[in-house]
């Protein structure tokens, strides 16, 4: 722990090495893509990025040049997916740091295929993303032939691999994913026909990789499951969810104790007075550091020698104010845990995520940059 910080997160690598060979023995003969963009989900891209290998992952993946240059600039030499096509003015970087652009575009095309004359590089292998339906960035199914056949022309690139992303497979019960599998399948034979027929096929992300066996293909890309955290609530509960290791823990230590009397109220607004006297503990982390201000109105919780405490008040921006009741054992100094385990219980990410109406992807990421993260 950094000196003078009070808070922290711990990051367990053998989960991450575990989940990884989880994954990858789940999803086999399908190769495991790692997905270590933002940070690693505020894990840590780099140290995630080797543990995730060491479990079996053959691919990583991340949204920007720039997350893919941090990780060739550690030594990182596995095979590095753009998830969106890069910008025409990063094509060169792209070239340089060999990473596989994902392209969409005939003019994405053309600026990949100039930036390797330009380096005189090899042939760059890219990967042709094709929108079955999230509407978000990818060709049409008709558009997916055009750039394939314009990578497939430039003696410049390798059309490497196809793919698609679902957008609804974190809920199994709805069909869409089962036409969105119809839709990806229809243009793998479109371009088969044609005589365009890249070597890797990809759809699933953890979700999918969980519970669409059949769109596997040949590599998946796994994010928030390398983590050891479940795609929904729903799927935390079925036995792979159970298998996961959450990798990260978030803690703190009790910086400061005092009485309160019955009706006091404590933090910003003074909502909730005080039922009864209570020992009430200060801890020196806040929504800057990705303590969601919500979860101070809807019920939030720590874990305190063991025991779960309601939150007293606002969550402020760098402290929270913690309801022990009558617990006059509480001492400055203690450990506080806000996501992980604690003798028997645990708060995990969906837990905050429930509260406060939002996802787990979104608490893990918000962790704030000022929270130190120790490796183990």
């Amino acid at each position: 722990m950094l000196a003078g910080r009070r808070a922290w997160a711990e990051v367990d690598l053998g989960a991450i090495r575990h989940n990884a060979a989880t994954l990858a023995a789940l999803v086999g003969p399908a190769g495991l893509c790692a997905v270590v963009k933002a940070g690693g989900y505020g894990h840590g891209s780099v140290a995630v990025a080797r543990a995730a290998i060491e479990g079996g992952a053959s691919w990583l993946a991340v949204a920007l040049v720039e997350e893919g240059e941090v990780l060739r600039r550690h030594g990182i030499d596995a095979p590095v997916l753009l998830l969106s096509e890069p910008p025409v003015d990063a094509m060169g970087d792209v070239v340089a740091l060999t990473l596989t652009p994902t392209l969409y575009t005939e003019e994405g095309v053309e600026a990949a295929a100039k930036a390797v004359v330009a380096a005189g590089a090899a042939p760059l292998s890219v990967h042709v993303k094709v929108d079955t339906g999230m509407h978000r960035v990818g060709a049409s199914a008709e558009g997916a032939l055009v750039v394939a056949r314009s990578v497939a022309d430039r003696p410049e690139l390798v059309f490497g691999g196809l793919w698609t992303h679902f957008a609804v497979a974190d809920d199994p019960s709805l069909p869409f994913t089962g036409e969105q599998c119809a839709r990806f399948d229809a243009v793998v034979a479109h371009l088969g026909a044609a005589g365009l027929r890249p070597s890797l096929l990809h759809a699933c992300n953890s979700a999918g990789a969980l519970a669409f066996p059949a769109a596997r293909h040949d590599l998946v890309r796994c994010g928030i499951a390398l983590y050891g955290v479940a795609p929904s609530p729903a799927m935390a509960a079925t036995d792979l969810g159970a298998r996961l290791r959450p990798a990260l823990s978030l803690r703190a230590r009790v910086s400061y104790v005092k009485q309160v009397a019955a009706g006091e109220a404590v933090s910003y607004g003074l909502r909730r007075p005080l039922e009864r006297a209570a020992t009430v503990a200060t801890v020196p982390v806040g929504y800057a550091d990705g303590v969601p201000w919500r979860l101070g109105v809807t019920g939030g919780e720590v874990l305190i020698g063991g025991r779960r405490r309601p939150l007293a008040g606002s969550v402020t921006m760098d402290q929270i104010l913690v309801d022990c009741g009558d617990d006059t054992g509480v001492l400055a100094g203690d450990e506080v845990v806000l996501i992980g385990r604690q003798g028997t219980e645990q708060i995990t990410a969906w837990d905050w995520a429930t509260k406060v109406g939002t996802i787990a992807y979104e608490i893990l990421c918000g962790i704030g940059p000022r929270v130190p993260k120790l490796y183990a």
